[in-house]
């Protein structure tokens, strides 16, 4: 009987359901420095059955200049490529990647801005699913098109920067920034043109979400974390960025996770923000 996840789904049970005709996969590998890793990483083998999705060409859209350097991609575009990979209304969704999450947690925040919560992150990714002995292969699956339509909810929406900046400093807005330290306090900067980060903000790194082997940490502490880091009660007053609305996704799941939920997030993030020179910027922690 299939099962349905709406955080995370460990290897062991991913492979419980790898022949479930209602389970899509879908690799989300990327290299920021390296825009064809992804694509080459899945020639040379991918869990069975997965479809492989681009950061830059299927999960985010066009660069102006202004939107910051993964901007949302267009909802009816991406519901038609999911469509044409056989996701359905039911369809239990799964993306992974090799990075810990970093890349296919931004699936995973899409999926649910599109109305969809049947969606999970393969916990721990591929290392996770090697040391379960999981098999991979290099055929790129084909399937029947699905019937896949958008049913957005309104408490999913992301935030532009126009409210950031008419929040800035008040107490119902708390901006988490999911960058590293180095990069949070302005040092370090290679991504964007400008180093800093938005006034007010905290920094929780993304990477602080994961055990040393790549898993998330359990709900318990990542719950006495994120407390600890927001030093607030109310977690739909927290908004979520990183460089370009990516990593932000990671931290947004982890709260998910454990429990602190309505949590938004500001999708074009520090490179949407920072391309505009009459915005506030600070440096140092």
């Amino acid at each position: 009987m299939s099962r349905s996840f709406e955080f995370l789904v460990d290897a062991a049970a991913l492979r419980d359901q790898l022949d479930e005709p209602q389970w899509r996969l879908f690799d989300c590998r990327h290299d920021l420095t390296d825009r064809d890793y992804g694509r080459r990483a899945y020639a040379e083998g991918h869990l069975p059955g997965a479809r492989f999705l681009h950061l830059d060409e299927d999960l985010s859209g066009p660069m102006t200049g202004s939107n910051g350097r993964h901007p949302l991609p267009d909802p009816d575009v991406l519901a038609a490529r999911l469509r044409a990979a056989g996701v359905d209304r039911d369809t239990q969704v799964v993306a992974y990647d090799d990075a810990g999450g970093m890349f296919a947690a931004r699936l995973w925040w899409l999926m649910r801005w599109l109305g969809h919560r049947k969606v999970a992150v393969l916990d721990g990714g591929l290392a996770a699913w090697r040391a379960a002995s999981g098999p991979l292969s290099t055929e790129v699956p084909t399937a029947h098109a699905g019937s896949f339509q958008i049913v957005r909810d309104p408490s999913q929406d992301p935030v532009d920067p126009g409210f950031v900046l008419r929040n800035l400093g008040q107490p119902g807005m708390r901006l988490l920034d999911a960058r590293s330290p180095d990069r949070f306090r302005g040092e370090n900067e290679t991504l964007d043109p400008v180093g800093g980060h938005i006034p007010g903000a905290r920094n929780r790194f993304f990477r602080d979400n994961l055990v040393p082997d790549g898993r998330f940490k359990s709900p318990a502490r990542l719950r006495e974390e994120f407390e600890a880091a927001l030093a607030c009660s109310d977690p739909s007053t927290v908004i979520h960025s990183c460089g370009s609305g990516v990593t932000a996704c990671h931290n947004l799941l982890a709260m998910e996770l454990a429990g602190l939920s309505g949590s938004r997030l500001y999708a074009g993030s520090w490179s949407e923000w920072c391309a505009d020179p009459s915005r506030p910027v600070a440096v140092g922690s």
